[in-house]
């Protein structure tokens, strides 16, 4: 029968789609990549456009670009434990892979993604970025209402990427959406 009606798929032109898990990991991969790219891409014009001394206002100064690197993680903390970013990365790395087994979300897959474009997009700078492989310093660019982190953390897109898959991975466990693309339900009380 299913092979009935792909033939009659393909004999009127259309295309079948794709099974759920394919799509889901193809999400994942693309978002993980554009996410990468876009980063890495960031960073080189900060780099190559950018003076440690001066910072670009923006927005009216809701937003500066203000280069800088860091050699730590979020907020500065562990600066001294550079070489373990590049190791939690692998683990993280892992854990996606592992996910990716049973991922039949689109959403979940978009979530994940973030979190390895995220991920890779820093891991790249701690690899081969100055100091020195396992010791490089994450470049950052984008301050938060002031220049030079005077409000907040400087951060890179590679951050904003991290947080936009978290922030998506608590909302789709909160709404009981699964990685394997069920719904849990939450359950109700039965009053007799």
């Amino acid at each position: 029968m299913s092979q009935l009606s792909t033939e009659a798929e393909e004999a009127v032109g259309e295309r079948p789609a794709l099974p759920a898990r394919r799509l889901a990991v193809l999400v994942l991969l693309v978002t993980a990549a554009v996410s990468v790219t876009i980063d890495q891409v960031s960073k080189h014009l900060a780099v190559v456009h950018l003076d440690y001394d001066e910072s670009v206002r923006l927005l009216g100064g809701a937003l500066y670009l203000s280069l800088t690197r860091n050699s730590g993680a979020a907020f500065s903390l562990g600066s001294d434990y550079t070489f373990v970013f590049p190791l939690i990365t692998c683990g993280v790395i892992a854990w996606i892979v592992w996910m990716a087994l049973k991922l039949r979300s689109v959403p979940w897959g978009l979530a994940l993604g973030f979190v390895l474009g995220g991920a890779l997009g820093n891991a790249t700078d701690r690899i081969f970025r100055a100091p020195g492989p396992l010791r490089g310093h994450v470049v950052d660019m984008f301050s938060l209402f002031g220049p030079n982190g005077e409000h907040w953390p400087i951060f890179n897109v590679a951050d904003m990427s991290l947080i936009c898959g978290v922030v998506l991975a608590i909302g789709l466990e909160f709404t009981g959406r699964q990685r394997d693309g069920s719904r849990v339900r939450a359950k109700r009380a039965v009053k007799e």
